[in-house]
């Protein structure tokens, strides 16, 4: 039985038309796969807070270990994270929002993989503290500061794999309230320092577990700002939105006014 010229013309048709659809799916696969990893590797960089955070407040010397011990998961994961997203770039060739999240996943997956490097400065600050004689000094502020980075590093990362704006930019208001806290863990502890000699050496590491935190939420607050820039294909870095609007208003205003 001969194939007519248009029998062939509709097989290469669909043979391309399968072709496609299979390639899209195969991207969407990766895509996927992408957004469980960067999740993945988030729910780590939590985890070793949260545990960075314990050892210190307990002086637990296993716990602060751990940690540390657990750093090299996450460089694993963020080489992972940047091997599958320069894949996707090479091969697939993405567009638009696809484009931005992968591009995205690369600058988050290096700050999940700093968000572990601070909790191991955390935990080995846990360990010179359990190494010394226990000096009785209050800082709530360490806690609060705690917990608030470690949920501003959580919506930072729910925020950028859904793209969610609005979350991203809470995120980044929510930093100026950490950074309140870090001013007054410094001013805490230089109180005690002055107060009792003895308070000195801790002071100083508790001094350097706020500068820990901190960072964190700076951290958190980048990856809030790309969830922005994916979202919306704004740059709010470095107050960008602000100068442009500032820029706007300026172009709009009558040149006598001026």
């Amino acid at each position: 039985m001969h194939t007519s010229l248009g029998d062939s013309d509709d097989w290469e048709i669909r043979m391309t038309a399968d072709s496609n659809v299979a390639g899209f799916r195969h991207f969407h696969d990766q895509l996927s796969a992408l957004k469980e990893t960067l999740l993945g590797m988030s729910s780590k960089a939590e985890e070793r807070t949260d545990l960075a955070v314990e050892a210190l407040l307990s002086r637990d010397r296993e716990k602060a270990n751990l940690v540390i011990e657990g750093d090299s998961e996450l460089n694993a994961l963020e080489m992972e994270v940047e091997q599958a997203a320069v894949e996707l770039l090479a091969l697939q060739q993405p567009m638009a929002r696809d484009l931005r999240f992968i591009i995205g996943a690369i600058k988050v997956s290096n700050d999940l993989e700093r968000v572990g490097d601070h909790a191991v400065n955390i935990a080995e600050s846990a360990l010179r503290l359990a190494g010394k004689p226990k000096v009785s000094i209050r800082v709530p502020e360490i806690e609060v500061m705690a917990r608030r980075a470690r949920k501003m590093l959580g919506d930072s990362l729910d925020a950028f794999i859904r793209a969610d704006g609005a979350l991203g930019r809470q995120v980044c208001k929510d930093d100026d309230v950490v950074d309140s806290l870090h001013d007054s863990v410094f001013r805490v502890l230089l109180t005690h320092m002055m107060a009792d000699a003895k308070t000195i050496s801790p002071s100083l590491e508790f001094l350097l577990v706020g500068r820990n935190l901190e960072r964190i939420a700076d951290l958190a607050t980048n990856i809030g700002e790309d969830a922005v820039y994916l979202a919306e294909g704004k740059q709010i870095k470095h107050h960008r939105e602000e100068e442009h609007l500032n820029e706007a208003r300026l172009m709009a205003t009558p040149a006598d006014v001026r």
